[in-house]
């Protein structure tokens, strides 16, 4: 990693996991305090910053777009909320040992799929397995096949229908359209606490250094050149003795997992999971996200996917009706007019700038600057 990046990677790493969280424990009339809402609603924006950043991998960098990275996000999202949920145990509404959803579906024992997930080891397997193993069957069928292109996205995009469609169905036992929700505990940390919320905010921002260190590796080795390769023409690869079918699956399984994790951190901060999170919008926003900060820098993704959703935020408490209005047009904006998105035009703009004072500056010095007149006892002057 360059040291400029690497400066600037330490300095981003301590702002977010130690002057935030210092902040949110200062007085509430200091002016560098930072309320409960502002770090719970920072650490959710940060959990998607880590699924933009394996989105940006995928896409970016190896040239396959996907439009159903909300199922990994909900897989995780779900196995997280499955522990909490049977963590909840018989302080439920219900005071039952089963969660309340299943006593209002009348479901007279746990079914078999969840009693491994009352062990909190198993939860944070589950968390990397299952979207991890889940993005490597799907990848290895669609990779083997040759699929690509604008067939891949929109087999991803039929992924996260097809998903949306079986976790809204109450015969699957994770809560229908209602998802899972009304957490109360967190691997036995009560979530009505600031400090189980600030906790949670500092594991995201360290899950989320520890993703970016992780892509920019993967970048920077002979794997990452082979991926920017089979981005630029895939063919050509092939043909060089590489195997882009396994690379691309290389890829999508890193990917797949960064989004559950993401997932994982986002249930318990949030309180809540649903089918809402795994169709084909959020599929699409998330793509958006990192189209709008800048494909193929990573850094890029983190900057999208925290300023997309702060946007989000401000529109739709103070302009609801205008919120899906400005994401197409975000979306069609950075299409024509920014391909590379907010890092790339600021990039673009700041070499514009660096060319105009360059040139000024060899303009200034290449005026005519000789002698008008014989200096007396000069060495011409004395020939």
């Amino acid at each position: 990693m360059p040291k400029r990046e690497a400066a600037a990677l330490g300095i981003a790493a301590i702002v977010l996991v130690v002057v935030l969280p210092v902040c949110n424990m200062l007085p509430a009339g200091s002016p560098l305090a930072v309320s409960n809402f502002t770090l719970n609603l920072f650490g959710k924006f940060l959990t998607y910053a880590i699924l933009a950043l394996g989105l940006d991998l995928l896409w970016g960098y190896a040239g396959v777009l996907s439009l159903g990275h909300g199922v990994f996000f909900g897989l995780g999202a779900y196995a997280m909320g499955m522990h909490l949920m049977l963590e909840i145990g018989s302080k439920s509404v219900y005071q039952s040992a089963l969660p309340d959803f299943m006593v209002w579906n009348q479901v007279t024992a746990l079914p078999l799929f969840w009693k491994p997930f009352h062990s909190g080891a198993f939860t944070l397997l589950a968390i990397v397995l299952v979207p991890g193993l889940f993005g490597l069957a799907f990848g290895y069928l669609a990779f083997r096949s040759r699929i690509r292109g604008v067939y891949f996205s929109i087999i991803t995009q039929a992924l996260a229908l097809s998903a949306w469609l079986v976790f809204n169905r109450n015969e699957m036992n994770l809560g229908g359209t209602n998802g899972l929700a009304d957490f109360k505990t967190a691997f036995g940390f009560p979530l009505n606490q600031p400090g189980t919320q600030r906790g949670l905010y500092v594991v995201t921002a360290l899950a989320l250094v520890a993703a970016y260190v992780l892509c920019r590796w993967i970048t920077l080795t002979r794997a990452g050149k082979v991926l920017v390769a089979i981005r630029d023409s895939e063919t050509r690869v092939l043909f060089s003795g590489y195997s882009p079918a396994a690379y691309k699956l290389f890829v999508f399984v890193v990917s797949a997992v960064l989004a559950g994790v993401a997932g994982a951190l986002y249930a318990p901060q949030v309180g809540i999971i649903t089918p809402a999170k795994i169709g084909v919008l959020p599929s699409i926003e998330m793509v958006v996200w990192v189209a709008a900060g800048g494909r193929g820098t990573l850094y890029g993704a983190v900057i999208g996917a925290f300023g997309v959703n702060w946007i989000q935020s401000w529109l739709t408490t103070s302009y609801p009706d205008l919120w899906l209005l400005f994401l197409g047009g975000l979306f069609m904006g950075a299409v024509l007019f920014f391909p590379d998105g907010i890092v790339g035009a600021l990039g673009r703009l700041t070499a514009r700038a660096r060319r105009l004072l360059t040139k000024r500056g060899v303009t200034g010095s290449t005026e005519i600057t000789g002698p008008s007149r014989l200096e007396p006892g000069s060495r011409t002057a004395s020939r």
